[in-house]
């Protein structure tokens, strides 16, 4: 993800001259606009010395500015692992926002303990970490083959180097608790460097892979989603889906988590209908076939004329109801009856020329060649 201004490739990215208000929010995964980059402190107030890093893939973590050095966003900066050695980073937010999005995600604000910001990275640095980035295919293939040999139903999924090139992080799914001692004995010698394995959810590994789902955008888990919610086949239900799991399911396998984001409207548009499914008339008994939530609207036909549609509003079809419940009938569904509008093909207005829409109006004619006869022979030449 970048932006053509500062044509930066998911990395370190390049610097766009913006220096923390890039209105475009495309260097990074879940950017967050600093608003406040441009307003002066109240006067007396300590500066926020905390600074906001991302690593590969969106991760994210605070880090103390100890040293008080200033810092752009996009820059490169080398942070404390806390395990020994260091790691490298681009620099995603500063400033007043920084202890905003601290008290947000409930972060520790101590400063004895808290992991400290070193330096800005050096050329050396940076090119340390690229060659260990350049290996992590080849990391994700040897561990994928041990992995194999030592008969673990585990999938490795992404590989992190830490900016020192002295260890990497290997990113596993895995159904049932898995013994992976040995494998990071073997994966470590052959390699060369610290390992760890850490275990992730499905949908954690889609949002580390990213992808595009079947409405054609980016993954939500990979773009901006930031917390993973239960979601159950009743919000498919409520929102009249066919429950087909091929449909339904995502990326990762599991149900799709855009299921939730209207749920609460449907939920809302729900409470006006009724919970019956049939109305006795004095016509006759009728049964609901259709209904749309957003619209409000239910569709009923009668036992001896099902082929005989008839519209009703949820609030009416729920009148009925309630007479039932009472005892009464009303006297037919034509009463309330929504006559719809339908379009003919008489409503169409033809306002292009037959001419303009045809499919061959640019074609060009082919130009007779006369040079040659029906006998391909080239004609006889006339004599002056």
């Amino acid at each position: 993800m970048a932006c053509s201004t500062c044509s930066s490739s998911g990395g370190i990215p390049s610097g766009c001259g913006n220096n923390g208000s890039c209105g475009t929010h495309s260097c990074g995964k879940l950017t967050v606009f600093n608003w406040l980059t441009d307003m002066a402190l109240p006067e007396g107030q300590e500066p926020c010395w905390w600074v906001e890093v991302r690593f590969k893939n969106g991760r994210k973590d605070f880090y103390y500015n100890a040293h008080q050095l200033h810092f752009y966003v996009g820059n490169a900066v080398a942070v404390e692992t806390g395990t020994g050695g260091y790691d490298l980073g681009s620099v995603s937010l500063t400033g007043e926002l920084v202890r905003v999005q601290m008290r947000k995600k409930a972060a520790d604000t101590d400063v004895a303990a808290a992991r400290k910001l070193l330096r800005k990275a050096t050329e050396r640095d940076l090119e340390k970490w690229e060659a260990a980035r350049a290996k992590e295919g080849e990391w994700m293939t040897a561990c994928r083959q041990m992995a194999v040999q030592h008969g673990l139903d585990m999938k490795v999924s992404d590989v992190e180097a830490q900016g020192d090139a002295f260890k990497a992080f290997f990113y596993y799914t895995a159904e049932e608790r898995v013994d992976f001692r040995q494998l990071v004995r073997d994966l470590s010698a052959a390699l060369g460097i610290r390992v760890e394995m850490r275990h992730i959810g499905a949908r954690q590994e889609a949002g580390r892979l990213g992808g595009l789902g079947i409405c054609g955008r980016e993954l939500c888990c990979s773009t901006w989603l930031t917390d993973f919610r239960a979601v159950t086949t009743s919000a498919a239900r409520y929102q009249s889906l066919s429950l087909n799991p091929q449909k339904l399911a995502g990326q990762c396998g599991k149900l799709k988590c855009c299921l939730n984001f209207e749920l609460d409207q449907y939920a809302e548009a729900m409470s006006i209908f009724p919970e019956g499914k049939k109305i006795k008339t004095e016509k006759g008994e009728a049964e609901m076939l259709k209904m749309d939530i957003l619209r409000g609207m239910m569709w009923f036909a009668y036992r001896d004329d099902r082929a005989t549609w008839i519209a009703l509003k949820a609030e009416d079809a729920k009148a009925m109801m309630e007479m039932n419940a009472r005892g009464e009938k009303p006297a037919a569904l034509e009463d309330k009856q929504v006559v719809e509008h339908r379009v003919k093909a008489d409503d169409f207005v033809e306002i292009v020329a037959p001419m303009e829409d045809s499919l061959t109006r640019f074609d060009k004619p082919k130009k007779k060649n006369r040079s040659f006869n029906k006998r391909g022979n080239r004609p006889p030449q006339k004599k002056a």
